[in-house]
């Protein structure tokens, strides 16, 4: 699954045959170099990734931006916060309108450490697709020891640096100016915003955008943020051997054989389980993700690396050094910021990661052009359309009714999910992949209709076995009320 936050990279020699140098954008003002960087790698005489820590890098990428210069003006059309995937495009392609832009970051030229997973026809759709680490042209689901699926739909690692690079170069191109500080506080007038910085530099702006992140301050809520959480530790390691076949990538591992030997770990299991997500990338170098799917409250950190330690003991993988590891907290569901207000959002603190599946980088960056699209309509016009209407605007471009409804069926989907444990959770995704791939792969795209979705309801539910239409009926009721409840409210 895509995975975010509190990630700690590092560099290995094994990684880099997998990757390439990347040449600096065509253009001679913007040139790219990594920094040289120097890491340790621990390695383990047991094999317990447990006992080990990956090697220390603080990477960042040599790029010319355009600085905001302190003797100029330091008013813009479109100041947003963070330089995120989410950030970045929308900073390139407002400007790309001739709208004024200011991207403000702490650290706008780090490399992202964060694990991307995306469909690879979800990035073929926008141009991206030689921006990954590797593809696989299938993944494999395991629902139990006797059953597993193929799913024949590429999946591929996102090359975070080759991403960056890309769209670095855009927003350079078309003149985004870059700050380097942490905003603290935003201020609102009428028909004017403004930021002001940990350096104590203060910008204004027609319309402030927040793409800083889950844990944003900025933006505000009406109703009480109830998500549910997915969890995950994964590390990219270098391991002795591994089980797994290198054509294809494990995208879900239910089985639950390797907690025999381990009563407490299996009952808990039982009821909140975990399942292993894997990207094999050769023999002796894999991505290994143990992940909650959706709990509420969130399931116990060091629950979740024990299991995923008996799994690899289990499966006689030998862990002999890390490269990667990476600790994934996403907040899924729960309600969409208060709409409209003064702060715009995109990305995490917008409401648009996948309530179901924690996916969230692809519709990002497939959404970022909808919304500088409703962006230009307002200040690349000549009537200059600013305060109360243009935030109408904008956020009714981000959420139109159809996407605030289907969003409504999404979360009902991590509901459901919620109320299931393993035998439950097993059963429905051994229904929801043998649905006509329209629907299993535009439901983790967020591509379909609210038709659509009702479609595939009445298809999950005759593709399901009797003890998982047992579950429907007894446990999905609560959620579905609650879901028809607010799609009458939005319709109103």
């Amino acid at each position: 699954m895509e995975t975010l936050k509190f990630i700690r990279p590092s560099s290995h020699p094994l990684l880099a045959l997998h990757q390439s140098n990347y040449k600096a954008l065509k253009s001679p003002s913007l040139k790219y170099k990594p920094k040289k960087v120097t890491h340790t790698v621990q390695c383990s005489k047991y094999g317990n990734f447990l006992d080990l820590k990956p090697g220390k890098r603080h990477e960042s990428m040599e790029f010319d931006l355009s600085w905001y210069d302190p003797s100029k003006r330091s008013r813009f059309d479109v100041i947003v916060i963070g330089a995120g995937p989410a950030g970045l495009r929308l900073a390139e392609r407002v400007a790309g309108y001739g709208i004024q832009v200011c991207c403000v970051d702490p650290s706008p030229l780090c490399v992202w450490p964060n694990n991307y997973g995306v469909w690879v026809d979800e990035f073929e759709a926008m141009g991206f697709q030689d921006c990954f680490d590797k593809t696989w042209p299938m993944s494999s689901v395991y629902i139990n020891e006797e059953k597993s699926k193929v799913l024949n739909r590429p999946y591929g690692r996102v090359n975070r640096e080759k991403l960056k690079m890309r769209l670095l170069g855009g927003c350079v191109s078309n003149g985004v100016v870059f700050h380097k500080a942490k905003v603290w506080k935003v201020d609102h007038q009428e028909f004017e915003s403004s930021i002001l910085c940990d350096d104590g530099k203060e910008f204004k702006a027609s319309l402030i955008v927040d793409a800083s992140g889950f844990a944003s301050t900025f933006v505000d809520y009406d109703k009480p943020r109830n998500h549910g959480y997915q969890l995950a530790h994964g590390i990219l390691a270098e391991v002795e051997s591994h089980p797994f076949e290198l054509d294809r990538m494990v995208l879900m591992d239910w089985r639950d054989s390797h907690l025999g030997n381990e009563p407490a770990l299996r009952f808990a299991n039982a009821k909140s389980p975990t399942f292993l997500y894997a990207m094999p990338f050769d023999s002796n170098l894999i991505f290994l993700e143990e992940t909650s799917l959706v709990s509420r409250p969130a399931l116990s950190y060091k629950e979740v690396k024990l299991r995923m330690a008996a799994r690899l003991r289990h499966l006689g993988i030998r862990v002999k050094s890390i490269i990667e590891d990476e600790k994934c907290l996403i907040p899924m569901g729960g309600p969409l910021p208060r709409t409209p207000q003064d702060v715009v959002a995109i990305g995490g603190s917008s409401g648009i990661v996948h309530p179901s599946t924690g996916y969230m980088v692809a519709r990002t960056l497939a959404l970022a052009p909808v919304l500088a699209d409703a962006i230009a309509e307002c200040l690349g016009s000549t009537r200059m359309i600013r305060g109360s209407s243009l935030y109408h605007r904008v956020w009714n471009g981000l959420w139109p009714i159809e996407s605030k409804c289907t969003r409504e069926f999404y979360s009902f989907g991590m509901e459901t999910l919620l109320k299931l444990d393993l035998h439950g959770t097993r059963n429905f995704f051994d229904a929801f992949f043998d649905l006509d791939p329209h629907y299993w792969q535009g439901f983790l795209s967020s591509r379909l209709s609210l038709k659509e979705l009702a479609m595939l309801s009445l298809s999950l539910f005759g593709h399901a076995s009797n003890s998982s239409k047992m579950d429907i009926v007894t446990k999905c009721p609560a959620p579905l009320v609650k879901m028809l409840g607010n799609l009458a409210v939005e319709t109103i």
